[in-house]
């Protein structure tokens, strides 16, 4: 399994844009081959820090992930209202 934390903070006054365009990447991402989790989580010490963590059977699974039609789609208009977006972390499962 590989899982995936992808963190943003979005820009002041950006939230509802940010949660609509990623409500719909969460639904339409928990629909793909290969995708055990796909959630959209805010930082309990500051509402603008969010982090998608993410869980897929493969690597190959998310691979296909990065290249569909949504993700292409709506990753570009989520960055748009993104303050700092941090480095993507890979993990794979020690225990």
């Amino acid at each position: 399994m590989i899982r995936v934390v992808a963190r943003t903070l979005v820009r002041e006054g950006c939230l509802e844009a940010y949660y609509a365009l990623a409500k719909e990447l969460v639904e339409e991402t928990r629909k793909e081959s290969g995708n055990i989790s796909y959630t959209l989580n805010q930082s309990a010490e500051n509402e603008r820090l969010h982090a998608m963590i993410e869980v897929w059977e493969s690597r190959a699974a998310l691979e296909a992930h990065m290249g569909s039609e949504h993700f292409k789609r709506l990753v570009p208009q989520m960055a748009a209202f993104a303050e700092e977006k941090k480095p993507l972390e890979l993990y794979t499962e020690v225990f």
